[in-house]
């Protein structure tokens, strides 16, 4: 439909005086292909104003996206949707996390490269996601220091920025594991671990801006949820990797992520990363609040517990083909995965497709950091037999990913936390792939 040009008011008023001077039965109808002939010209002006307005500019949009019925046979031939203030995903692609009330698992097996988007990146909460306002949040630095100070995000933000990738995974990632194969995907066992790029000022700076006192060994963080989960963390197991981070995969932090201030720590488990940070205290030792007491503790065969275990041990997974999925038919095809370890860069990747009798290396893919998630790939060819199919990180200290014997030798089977044993699958004469323990 052709709008008719916008008037002022007042040659509105004097066509609509003009038209109401003239008897009806000498009006004049618009007789215009374009309008109704029952329209008179203000009508039209007012239905112009409305289609110009915001809801009929959306109303629009939708019937001339092909995103939002079935994709027409030649795409050449329909007009396209226009811009919009925030992209989003085609309707074709469905990747979503797996969701509980105080977590979501990453849908790692539909995933390419190493970074996982903001809005499927894990979450974890202890007590619901808050609502905090970005100017009123403050962070403290206290304790043995000689300068206790206050920080506003602005003042966070005038230091100098450091952005890097690194994964966080939670420690009770795999923890299903311990017991049985209960669990059957990728992300139903493994979802709880996500890379990302953060930014933020460097822990170091501003440990340097309060000066630490040379008797301070921990630290405890805190955060701003209702739960206002706290950790110690030991001052001299920090690297010059941890950040103080306002933003992920270059915007702010998602509310889930800690917005407006998170911790983190590289290689570290997820929970000593804390989100919504307020507080960071010195002190001489550890603290024993209820998180690192009542919980992320590991119970071992002879009934002591591994308590302040923070770096994440060398692991790997097989995301495709992997649990639940199934292989259409014999031939080629290329297992693919993601390796990571707390202590370093992942040095080699290996894999088996016959049970761990036989191990040959797997392509890693570029970049390989430190701390982060490292993509690896290997050529098979399946012969449609019967097949279990395993992968194990090695990392630049040497450490090699334990079979799930081995490592229940040493920890038992009493515990929730660090899981990191080799993960099997065994693909049937179907082509159906299924965990299993071995």
């Amino acid at each position: 439909m052709r709008l008719p040009r916008p008037q002022s008011e007042q040659m509105m008023k004097q066509e609509d005086q003009q038209d109401s001077a003239v008897p009806p039965s000498k009006r004049k109808l618009d007789t215009s292909p374009s309008f109704s002939s029952v329209l008179n010209r203000r009508d039209v002006l007012k239905g112009a104003a409305v289609l110009l307005g915001t809801t009929a500019v959306q109303a629009i949009a939708q019937r001339l996206s092909a995103e939002t019925g079935p994709a027409p046979e030649d795409p050449t031939k329909v007009p396209g949707g226009p811009a919009t203030p925030y992209g989003s995903r085609s309707t074709f692609e469905q990747a979503e996390r797996l969701v509980k009330p105080d977590r979501s698992r990453t849908p790692l097996h539909l995933l390419y490269g190493i970074v996982t988007p903001s809005a499927l990146h894990f979450e974890r909460h202890h007590n619901g996601v808050p609502v905090i306002d970005p100017v009123r949040h403050r962070l403290l630095i206290h304790g043995l220091v000689d300068r206790p100070m206050v920080f506003s995000l602005s003042d966070l933000m005038r230091f100098p920025a450091v952005s890097r990738l690194a994964f966080i995974e939670c420690s009770g990632n795999s923890g299903s594991e311990w017991q049985d194969q209960g669990k059957h995907t990728v992300q139903e066992i493994h979802g709880l671990t996500s890379t990302s790029e953060w930014t933020g000022v460097p822990l170091a700076v501003l440990l340097r801006e309060v000066g630490v006192k040379p008797e301070a060994q921990w630290m405890l963080a805190e955060g701003s949820d209702a739960a206002a989960l706290t950790r110690s963390i030991p001052l001299a197991s920090i690297s010059d990797q941890a950040l103080i981070c306002y933003a992920q995969n270059a915007e702010a932090l998602r509310p889930e992520q800690g917005y407006p201030l998170r911790l983190l720590l590289p290689g570290w488990e997820g929970n000593a990363n804390i989100k919504w940070l307020r507080r960071l205290k010195l002190g001489m030792k550890p603290f024993m609040t209820r998180e690192e007491t009542s919980r992320y503790t590991d119970l071992m065969p002879d009934g002591t517990a591994r308590q302040f275990t923070m770096v994440m041990e060398a692991k790997s997974i097989i995301t495709s083909p992997s649990g639940g999925k199934r292989i259409q038919q014999p031939g080629f095809w290329e297992i693919r995965g993601l390796a990571w370890s707390g202590r370093g860069r992942v040095a080699r990747v290996e894999v088996s497709t016959d049970g761990g009798r036989h191990w040959a290396n797997a392509q890693l893919q570029e970049p390989i950091l430190p701390m982060c998630h490292t993509r690896f790939r290997f050529p098979w060819e399946w012969d449609g037999q019967e097949a279990i199919l395993q992968s194990r990180c090695i990392d630049e200290t040497g450490y090699v990913q334990p079979t799930r014997q081995a490592l229940l030798s040493v920890r038992g089977s009493n515990s929730y936390y660090h899981y990191n044993a080799i993960q099997s699958w065994h693909i049937r004469q179907d082509g159906n792939v299924q965990n299993v323990h071995i």
